[in-house]
């Protein structure tokens, strides 16, 4: 069926199903009429199209975001597997420095890997953490961790720098720089940043953003060897964090990033433009407003280290005390567990200490004159050459000079510094050339000690105004102080050296050490682990052992010749006295005070070695030491520390006192980690005591190693050794003072160890390799001048406080040369010490007792080498004991007469000089002289003995050997 319709020119159109084709006046097929149903199919395509485009599009961002979820959990699976415990930051405590404190206070030392001072973040100040927030993480108290936002713009500037050279920019939180700098490396890797995010936010998950904080501020790593702010606060600017202003928080803020490159001086303007960028952070974060960021950028960038003024020096106590904590604690707790240590140091004593000891060895060394420059240079551009020359590690206000010409009354020098000086011809008398055998003359003009180039030690005569012992003065002040000097000594650094110690003796406590004459030439501590004879300072301790046995201060023993048989085919022993003088039937106060071996050697057979080495031990003198004879002279060896502490424990009462330079050790919170005095004392921590009950009782634990009495009348013999004996020097200070004297063999090594009823102080000298010190050399020409100078200065502002006198003890008036009762017209009347029932009647001093009558009598402790111990450098046995010139050490001769240059004050005859000022020792036939012959007609009982050709032989009542 055909219709047909009208075409816009009415013509007629035919429509139907049919196969032909129509062509248009063009010749092209005619174009398909539209129909809604047409529109509709195509819509319906598009629309399925796009849902399989759609969800294949879904499918396939399901599939890659599983797979990136897989991914990433394999990935954070990978790098989580071994990572550090989060946990363990709740209980890290950072490395903090270890600090010894002095007695007073002061800072003596301090022991660390890194400088820091903790402190907690409530004590931070606001303005400085505002400081860190705006340089390193303003959206610090936002972020869980890590921040996005960040991170994504570190990585574009990264990508757009990409050839640049430029180093890669982070984006780490201060939550992640905590995670790096506790828990990981600095390696730089995308391991390394995945495990500091994973761990940044399980570390957030974890602790307050106050914790964390707190970790940062004071772990980091600001320069100049400070690590946190704190240390950083008084390093740059020498301040405390609450006196830092908006500028200087603003510059420690800078550091992080990287400390080197904004030092204050090196990198001025670098630290100044990286601290201003800090200010402007701050502004633009609201943190500080732009009045105070104005008056910020404007203040300059000043530096001002650490000072140091409030440091004792006392580098060999230092050392020591280092090495016993070293002992106690681990490493880690002495150079990171910011332990408190105070110890037992009076820093005025030390530097008392410190200067006379030195003093001491320069004496001897310029007795022995002048061993020439330590080189010769060209003094064309002298101060450069000078530079060049070896560290002679010598004191601090010693300097290296040159010679630079030479005028008749004077030298003139150049020192290090581009500084001038002269050292006066009057000042070089001690200068003689030292020649392989003894010493060439006094010299007469100066060109006899330098020759122009001389390098050499000088000391400025007048120093400068700062306690360089006590204190180390800040280095420009030193160098202002110093440049206006222009006179000096010539100075030369002793071969010889030697330690003193300083201690309470009721206590231990160790109040002044000096173990050598440089701790910057050597750190080995003589006082300490230098094991030395000890010549006759060890012969109180025989004598102790004889008041314990029932001897008496009167007791009279004789000092004759002995000779002992050392077993077959070893020959005899024949020890000796000094210079073979021998003062026969004398009391053992006065064999002490003369020092006598003759005296001890018998002693020691009467005791019996066995008693003497208990007596070493309970002491701490010596362990297990051998029960030889040659012992009781001082053969043994032991420490200065050791003996010093042991005439401690005479003068305390007997009482057992262990040496120590360290109070009390506390860690980082303030518990006690260890104190030497373990006393428990009730009641001393009570905050209502109202002063009307007694007061706490401490309680005395102290053990009891001797009787009191017999402690005691060894202090009263050994105080006849400073009044009488062979250490008259000391009597200079005008103070109740006693001590011993002691001298080895051939002079190797010189002691004397002695002490006022509060303070013990012992000194020794001699060469570190022992060799012989000279023929009149002596404990009481060398040592004994020392301990005069060291006690003069430091009793100074005490009362002369009299030796106390314990229950059980009497003192009766003897005649100290004889022993026997005071009579009238009597010298040298003392008030000797003896137990109830042992002192002198009228017939005389007590005998000793019959046990060592008997023993020596039976030739106990003899026979054999063994028993006597001689070695060949022990064949005399001899106290060797100094010259009449030299203070008649085991000998008398004219006592307290030093040699020129110790400043000793001579003894005039008369009342305290009488009997044994040299005239005794003067006379030929042995016998007391008649002016010292008691009044009253009667002639002493015991007298020395005659000369051996004589054919006669004293009377022996028991006790007279």
């Amino acid at each position: 069926m055909t219709s047909l319709r009208a075409d816009p020119d009415n013509r007629p159109v035919t429509s139907g199903r049919s196969n032909r084709k129509t062509s248009g006046s063009d010749g092209r097929p005619p174009r398909r009429p539209s129909s809604p149903r047409g529109n509709g199919d195509r819509a319906q395509k598009r629309a399925h199209s796009f849902r399989r485009w759609f969800w294949k599009t879904f499918l396939l961002l399901v599939l890659l975001g599983a797979l990136g979820v897989i991914s990433l959990y394999l990935m954070l699976y990978h790098y989580s597997r071994g990572l550090p415990d989060h946990n363990t930051l709740a209980e890290y405590n950072p490395p903090v420095v270890t600090r010894v404190y002095a007695g007073d206070g002061r800072l003596l030392s301090e022991f660390a890997v890194e400088k820091r001072v903790f402190v907690p973040i409530e004590v931070v100040p606001k303005q400085l953490i505002n400081a860190f927030l705006a340089a390193e993480d303003k959206n610090f108290y936002q972020h869980p961790g890590v921040d996005w936002m960040s991170v994504l713009r570190a990585v574009a500037t990264n990508v757009m720098r990409i050839g640049q050279n430029h180093r890669p920019v982070g984006g780490s939180t201060i939550t992640q720089q905590v995670a790096k700098n506790f828990l990981l490396t600095s390696e730089r890797s995308i391991g390394r940043k995945m495990k500091e995010a994973i761990l940044a936010f399980r570390i957030d998950k974890t602790y307050s953003k106050d914790r964390v904080l707190e970790l940062y501020l004071n772990q980091i790593n600001l320069g100049a060897g400070s690590y946190g702010v704190a240390a950083a606060a008084l390093n740059y600017f020498n301040k405390s964090l609450d006196e830092l202003s908006v500028a200087e928080c603003a510059y420690l803020a800078a550091l992080p990033k990287a400390p080197n490159n904004y030092h204050p001086v090196r990198n001025h303007d670098e630290a100044l433009a990286r601290r201003n960028w800090v200010i402007d952070r701050m502004a633009e974060e609201r943190f500080i407003t732009p009045e105070v960021a104005q008056t910020a950028l404007s203040e300059p960038l000043h530096y001002k280290p650490q000072s140091r003024t409030e440091v004792v020096e006392a580098e060999y106590f230092s050392e020591e005390i280092r090495r016993e904590l070293a002992a106690r604690f681990t490493d880690k707790q002495l150079y990171e567990g910011g332990l408190v240590v105070r110890s037992t140091l009076d820093a005025g004593l030390q530097r008392i200490a410190t200067r006379v000891f030195q003093d001491g060895l320069m004496t001897y060394d310029k007795r022995h004159g002048y061993r020439g420059p330590l080189a010769n240079i060209d003094t064309d551009d002298w101060q450069t050459k000078l530079t060049k020359q070896p560290d002679p590690k010598a004191p601090k206000n010693w300097k290296l000079a040159v010679v630079l010409s030479l005028k008749p009354t004077e030298a003139n020098i150049g020192i290090i510094g581009n500084k001038r000086g002269v050292i006066p011809f009057t000042d070089l008398g001690w200068a003689r050339r030292v020649l392989p055998k003894g010493v060439s003359a006094t010299p007469s003009k100066i060109g006899d000690v330098f020759k122009v180039g001389d390098v050499i030690l000088v000391e400025p005569v007048d120093p400068p105004k700062v306690d360089a012992v006590a204190t180390v003065a800040d280095e420009a002040a030193e160098a202002a102080a110093d440049s206006g000097n222009t006179r000096y000594r010539l100075r030369q650094m002793p071969k010889i050296n030697g330690g003193l110690v300083a201690l309470d003796p009721h206590t231990g406590r160790v109040l002044a050490m000096v173990g050598g004459f440089s701790h910057a030439a050597s750190e080995f501590n003589r006082a300490t682990q230098a094991q030395r004879q000890t010549g006759s300072v060890f012969k109180p301790f025989v004598y102790l052992a004889a008041m314990e046995d029932g001897f008496t201060p009167s007791t009279i023993v004789m000092d004759e010749p002995i000779s002992l048989n050392l077993g077959r085919g070893l020959g005899t022993w024949n020890p000796k006295n000094y210079k073979n003088e021998y003062l026969g039937a004398t009391p053992l106060r006065v064999g002490l005070e003369k020092s006598r071996n003759l005296m001890t050697i018998r002693l020691a057979m009467m005791v019996g070695m066995d008693h003497i080495a208990r007596v070493a031990r309970d002491f701490g003198l010596v362990n297990n030491m051998p029960k030889q004879l040659a012992m009781a002279l001082g053969a043994g060896e032991t420490t200065l520390l050791q003996m010093t502490s042991g005439f401690g424990m005479l003068v305390n009462g007997g009482k057992k006192v262990v040496p120590t330079l360290i109070d009390r050790v506390q860690d980082r919170r303030g518990r006690t980690l260890y104190r030497h005095d373990m006393r428990d004392c009730t009641g001393c921590e009570s905050n209502d005591w109202n002063g009307k009950t007694p007061p706490p009782d401490l309680p005395d634990i102290r053990e009891q190693v001797t009787d009191p009495a017999s402690a005691y009348q060894v202090v009263s013999m050994l105080e006849g050794v400073v009044e009488r004996g062979t250490a008259t020097a000391v009597k200079a200070v005008g103070k109740p003072l006693a001590g011993k004297t002691g001298t080895t063999n051939d002079s190797k090594d010189v002691w004397f160890i002695g002490f006022s009823p509060d303070l013990a102080v012992g000194a020794y000298i001699g060469y570190d390799e022992p060799k012989t010190l000279g023929e009149k050399e002596t404990g009481g020409s060398m040592v004994a001048p020392i301990f005069r100078d060291f006690m003069m200065e430091a009793l100074k502002d005490k009362s002369a406080t009299p030796f106390r006198v314990p229950p059980g003890v009497r003192l009766v008036k003897v005649n100290a040369r004889t022993g026997r009762l005071a009579e009238p017209g009597d010298h040298d009347v003392i008030f000797d010490a003896f137990k109830p029932g042992t002192e002198p009647d009228e017939s005389g001093p007590k005998p000793a007792p019959t046990k060592s009558e008997e023993r020596l009598n039976s030739g106990a402790d003899s026979g054999s080498l063994n028993q006597f111990g001689a070695t060949e450098d022990d064949t005399t046995g001899e106290d060797q004991a100094g010259t009449p010139a030299a203070g008649g050490e085991d000998g008398g001769g004219n006592a307290g007469m030093p040699p020129a240059g110790t400043n000793a004050s001579p003894i005039p005859n008369g009342t305290d000089g009488r009997g044994f000022d040299g005239r005794a020792m003067d006379n030929t036939d042995g016998r007391l002289p008649a002016d010292q012959i008691p009044t009253g007609g009667r002639r002493p009982s015991v007298n020395p003995a005659p000369p051996p050709d004589s054919g006669t032989a004293p009377s022996s009542p028991r006790g007279l050997y």
